[in-house]
Parts: structure tokens; C-alpha cells; sequence
């Protein structure tokens, strides 16, 4: 049963802004592993072998590899219940912003217009020398070399890396201008995206969690929804539109 009051469905038909903030855990519904947990995709390599800078230059066909093989498996994931109905919000409410720390691209294939990918997408990749972008790259092992002769890296933020900047100012400014943001399948334990939390509680927005489980912020959540975010992000939208 949906924990949410009449005066909370109310509440989400007449918000101006939401912004649905995800994580990990949606991608997890997906069919792709997440980074922690017991399943994590982590749990079988050294993030530090991988997924850094250094280990790239010292190593740049392992790495690129590895990131063909996560390539591959997003591919073949498609959006679940959760991205469609972030998508399907679009229509009800004036502005929709999706902030992901997934680097899956489901957002944009789901149908939402608004999105701010503070890790970066998997689906790009750019030169390190010359900055030029390539979309789309043949599958193989070895790893491309642009036109420039530098070579081609994934466009996503490594350890020790700084998020992009308009990304997260741009996430930022839709976060403290909300009045509805939703934290949706992320254990908020990443910074700095975490701290999006609590610029949204500091403007005033009403915070609601979905989550399988507690987490570190469900004490700063107005209400902390325990489940599958496709399960209960449909559930809402049930209610909206009676």
C-alpha cells in the first residue's frame, strides 16, 4: 500500500518543479550491477586498477576493455517502470528535471527532456588531447585513437576526477528551485552529488525517499518510501491522475 496521504498526493499534483534524484538502485532494476552491495560490479576488480586517470594511461586497453564489457551491458538494458513514469511526470507537472549519478543514459531513452548526468554517460567518449567528441565507436578491445593521435577515453568522472561543471551547477540551480525532490534508488553516500540533498531541504523543497532500504538521509526526508522505485513511482502516478 502507498504511504502517502491526500494531502501529499495533493501536494505532488500541484508542485511547479520536481526533480527526481537517482542513483544506483534504479539502474539496479535495469539489470545492471550496481557499485556497492554485495553484487556490486566493484566487488570483482580494484576500483583504483580502473577506473582512474593514471590506471588508464598505464594501462588504456584494460581499462578500455573493461568499460566495452559495462558498455555492453547497458546496451541491452532497457528503462524500467521507474525511468518511464519519471518520464510521464512530463506531462502533469510544469517542469521535470531527472539529476542521475548513473552514467546509463536510461533517462534520456526513457523519454525525460530535462537531465543533468553528474558522472558523465558511458554512451560518450572523447579525446583526451583534443577534447572531440565520438558518440559512436565500433566494439572492439583495443583501444580507438582519434584522428589527432591522442587517445579515446570514456566520458565519464573517474576517482579523482571533479564532476562537469555545468552539469552540477546546473543541478544545483534546479535543486534549490524545486518544490518537490524526490530522491529515487541512490543510498546518498556519493559527495559531492550527495549534497543536492541538502540544498533541497535547505530551500524548503518536501523530500520524499524511495528506497529498498534506509539510508543515511531518510531521517531528512519528509517521507521515506520503502521499495522498488518501478513499483511505487507508477503507484504516485496512479494517484495524480485520478
Amino acid at each position: 500500500m502507498l504511504d502517502l496521504s491526500k494531502t501529499d498526493i495533493e501536494r505532488i499534483k500541484c508542485a511547479k518543479h520536481i526533480v527526481f534524484f537517482s542513483g544506483a538502485g534504479m539502474s539496479a532494476e535495469s539489470g545492471i550491477a550496481t557499485f556497492r552491495g554485495k553484487d556490486g560490479i566493484w566487488n570483482k576488480f580494484k576500483p583504483e586498477e580502473l577506473a582512474n586517470f593514471n590506471a588508464f594511461m598505464k594501462n588504456p586497453n584494460m581499462v578500455w576493455e573493461w568499460y566495452q564489457y559495462r558498455r555492453n551491458i547497458v546496451r541491452h538494458a532497457f528503462p524500467n517502470a521507474g525511468h518511464l513514469a519519471i518520464a510521464e511526470f512530463q506531462n502533469y507537472v510544469p517542469k521535470v528535471t531527472a539529476i542521475t549519478q548513473n552514467i546509463d543514459n536510461l533517462h534520456k531513452r526513457a523519454g525525460s527532456h530535462n537531465i543533468f548526468e553528474l558522472h558523465g554517460n558511458i554512451e560518450r567518449n572523447y579525446c583526451i588531447r583534443c577534447k572531440t567528441f565520438y558518440n559512436d565507436i565500433e566494439e572492439k578491445v583495443e583501444i580507438p585513437q582519434c584522428k589527432c593521435g591522442g587517445l579515446i577515453r570514456p566520458d565519464v568522472v573517474w576517482f579523482g576526477e571533479y564532476l562537469p561543471e555545468d552539469q552540477f551547477q546546473g543541478a544545483e540551480i534546479a535543486t534549490s528551485e524545486c518544490d518537490l525532490f524526490f530522491v529515487v534508488g541512490t543510498s546518498a553516500v556519493v559527495y559531492p552529488a550527495a549534497s543536492l540533498i541538502y540544498t533541497a531541504k535547505y530551500n524548503g523543497a518536501f523530500i520524499i525517499e524511495i528506497n529498498i532500504e534506509k539510508t543515511e538521509i531518510s531521517s531528512l526526508t519528509n517521507k521515506s518510501l520503502l521499495g522498488e522505485v518501478g513499483k511505487i513511482l507508477p503507484e504516485i502516478l496512479k494517484k495524480i491522475k485520478e
